[in-house]
């Protein structure tokens, strides 16, 4: 080893976590927004909290779409950045805000006009209302929820990530008052319930582009990498570029969120102590999934600069590094859950039931969250390689031609109980987790056995 290797990997170890941590604070953030929903939505009527629930389940797929789908300009930001291309970074972001608007637009009237969706679930109507009125409130604020995932993906391929977390945190804080005023009726304000709540997130994510737009201005160290403030016409061939590596994520995050609903709603047929055991399992595993999906973006992002800037010792440097990262909170994650299950259930209920069959629920858990741990690492290394839509197809055909006939069949056709059944639901999971990422394993060791992919040579400037 050349006597500067050390440096080089401590450098680029804190140049993963100068991204991972910030982007895991927004994204505790954001959790915690929903979290705050609940509570206070719980503490003024059970109906009203239901009604969020409902509707929160059918936004929340949209907003994960745009994430993903903005991503893509992440991919070609982090490539750009990585090859000194100053102008290619400067005129992405006009082109990202107005795919973003356009999803949003799109998104809006879909969230608002629910009813049909709604329909099907058959609700008393006074659950139903409330639900509507929560998703009618909440969809105006979808517009700005997509624009401002396009400001965050635009800090986020540079390597870039205090303002997303700064405006995630402000947005959190903010929520809370709103909330009170809106659900309960404060300071002059009617009372409104769910509604309420739903005006409350509308505004919320509004108030979130405008942060992080104030904050991208005056941040000089961002300042290269912004247009002036001027017209800029919508550029068709940009935006399908995004869409070309933004689409495929964007869809299976959609996809991923229904496959698990999906195996929710089989899981309730079980009753409610099965319903109840899942979910602490599921919640467990969504709160570690946030640190690893922290860590592999940044590895991505960094992984991105390495093939930009030409160097396959720097993508080999960052995949160690952000590889090394993954498995060890993984593992520590894995090993907390296996050692002290009793501990973990705890926190959620002390009904011995519940607490009996989650128990089996999160040694399963903890062998799922390690094989998760190297599909975000192999899938979001694919990405940095702007390779989206072979990960797509892959856990679309794992999730819904494997996991979902699997589960059925270990789950409701061959358990004998309750418990057993919602273990065949989890082992179906594994399964599925299981052969995606194996496949996507032997992807990605062709891919880095590939020389790496050459950039048009244009607006190359060095950094």
């Amino acid at each position: 080893m050349k006597r500067d290797q050390p440096a080089r990997y401590l450098e680029e170890i804190r140049a993963l976590m100068g991204i991972a941590w910030p982007m895991l604070i927004a994204h505790l953030a954001q959790m915690g927004t929903g979290v705050v929903d609940t509570v206070m939505a719980g503490r003024y009527d059970a109906m009203d909290l239901a009604a969020i629930a409902i509707g929160y389940n059918i936004w929340l797929p949209l907003y994960l779409f745009f994430i993903g789908v903005m991503l893509g300009a992440t991919t070609l930001i982090a490539q750009d950045y990585g090859a000194g291309r100053i102008q290619r970074i400067r005129d992405s972001l006009p082109q990202s805000l107005w795919l973003a608007l356009l999803l949003g637009m799109i998104a809006a009237p879909l969230c608002y006009f629910a009813d049909p969706l709604l329909q099907l679930l058959d609700l008393d109507s006074a659950t139903l209302e409330k639900s509507r009125g929560y998703l009618q409130a909440t969809a105006f604020g979808l517009p700005a929820a997509a624009l401002f995932q396009a400001l965050r993906c635009h800090t986020q391929g540079i390597g870039i990530m205090r303002p997303f977390a700064v405006a995630s945190v402000i947005g959190f804080l903010a929520n809370i008052p709103l909330n009170y005023a809106f659900i309960y009726g404060k300071w002059g304000l009617p009372e409104m319930g769910a509604v309420g709540c739903g005006w409350a997130t509308a505004i919320s994510l509004w108030l979130s582009p405008v942060l992080i737009s104030i904050y991208m201005a005056r941040a000089s160290h961002l300042r290269p990498y912004l247009p002036p403030l001027r017209f800029v016409p919508p550029r068709l061939s940009q935006q399908l570029e995004i869409l070309r590596i933004g689409l495929p994520m964007g869809l299976s995050f959609f996809l991923e969120v229904a496959v698990f609903s999906i195996i929710g709603l089989m899981i309730a047929t079980l009753g409610n102590t099965a319903m109840a055991a899942h979910q602490i399992a599921y919640n467990v595993w969504d709160v570690v999934y946030m640190f690893l999906v922290s860590i592999g973006s940044a590895l991505a992002t960094r992984v991105g600069h390495a093939i930009g800037a030409q160097n396959r010792e720097g993508v080999r440097r960052a995949l160690q590094c952000g590889g090394s990262a993954i498995f060890f909170v993984g593992g520590v994650f894995t090993l907390l859950l296996l050692s002290v299950p009793g501990s973990v259930i705890g926190l959620y209920t002390p009904d011995p039931a519940i607490h009996q069959a989650a128990t089996a629920l999160i040694a399963l858990a903890a062998l799922f969250i390690l094989i998760d741990a190297a599909q975000v690492i192999t899938s979001f290394t694919l990405r940095a390689f702007k390779d989206t839509t072979f990960p797509f197809l892959v856990l679309c055909g794992a999730y819904w031609f494997i996991t979902l006939p699997l589960g059925y069949w270990l789950g409701l056709v061959l358990a004998n109980n309750a418990t057993e059944g919602t273990m065949g639901f989890w082992k179906a999971m594994i399964v599925g987790v299981a052969i995606s990422t194996a496949i996507l394993v032997r992807r990605l060791f062709v891919t880095l056995a590939r020389p790496l992919p050459k950039l048009a040579a244009e607006d190359h400037l060095p950094l």
